[in-house]
């Protein structure tokens, strides 16, 4: 099981945040590509209410059919935010109109704060939920803030792609002998929990190494933004259109390859730990 540092501290105050919904299935998470652009949140299908992760201060609530989103179509629908201090922000979407404007200013962990809904670009009921850090400018996966739910069953690999300087890729399992130079690695891959109902989920982190040094490491810890751009974090920040672009998969790391015998490995891993590894044997002319 690989280890390594999260960069997201998670202040003591925070640490007993809970799910909005315990029965809720899993039908998107943090770090999906969502056709060339990654998801910010957990999406799932859920009835019934949505409660409060933790205490904190309602700072926006807004129905579908408001004004505010009105003049700007949003993938939200109608949705609230509450700030539970430090600058951690936890968003409530794509819930019930009915309830938002009932919602008090001041919430308890576990006060029912909306209906599963609809709303914004959803076809079923469900919510979506995220979070944002005010201070450092950046999303944050919602398993490092609330524990991450049980999960036994490694990722899998669906494909592992290098992709050259003139856009030519090459497939992994029916490639044995490529030129040197600069590639991209484009890695598919996916997680599943326990329940067969959920939808294949993004993986946490993929590390990419040649010859046993690590070339690559793609982590969805967080998203940064900056200056109105989004980056990820890839070894260090990244454009993330650049690492998202291959819809499915993604632009795990890259490298440069010089003349001989190459031994590529791709480790995935998810949130809980558990990890699936993929080795390719190469020449290099």
């Amino acid at each position: 099981m690989i280890r390594f540092a999260l960069f997201f501290m998670i202040p003591a105050a925070l640490s007993a945040l809970d799910w909005p919904s315990q029965n809720a299935v899993a039908t998107g998470n943090f770090g999906t590509n969502n056709r060339g652009r990654p998801q910010l949140g957990d999406t799932f299908s859920a009835t019934g209410p949505v409660m409060a992760v933790g205490e904190g201060e309602l700072i926006f609530a807004t129905t579908e059919s408001s004004a505010a989103v009105s003049r700007l179509p949003s993938t939200l629908g109608a949705w609230l935010a509450l700030d539970h201090g430090d600058g951690l922000v936890s968003i409530y979407a794509r819930i019930e109109d009915s309830v938002i404007d009932t919602v008090p200013k001041k919430i308890e962990q576990g006060t029912v704060i909306a209906n599963c809904g609809s709303t914004g670009w959803s076809n079923r009921d469900g919510y979506y939920l995220s979070f944002f850090d005010r201070k450092e400018r950046r999303w944050v996966n919602p398993s490092l803030i609330i524990t991450a739910k049980e999960d036994t069953r490694a990722p899998s690999i669906q494909s592992v792609k290098l992709k050259n300087e003139a856009g030519a890729l090459f497939d992994m399992a029916m490639t044995r002998v490529l030129k040197q130079g600069y590639y991209g690695i484009i890695v598919q891959s996916s997680d599943t929990r326990q329940s067969s109902m959920e939808s294949p989920l993004a993986p946490f982190k993929i590390i990419c190494s040649v010859n046993g040094m690590e070339t690559g490491a793609f982590s969805t810890e967080t998203f940064s933004a900056r200056d109105g751009v989004l980056m990820a974090y890839r070894g260090g920040l990244t454009h993330a259109r650049q690492i998202f672009e291959p819809y499915p998969a993604v632009e795990a790391g890259y490298v440069v390859f010089t003349r001989g015998q190459v031994n590529l490995s791709i480790i995935v891993q998810d949130i809980t730990g558990n990890t699936v590894n993929a080795q390719y044997r190469l020449f290099v002319e």
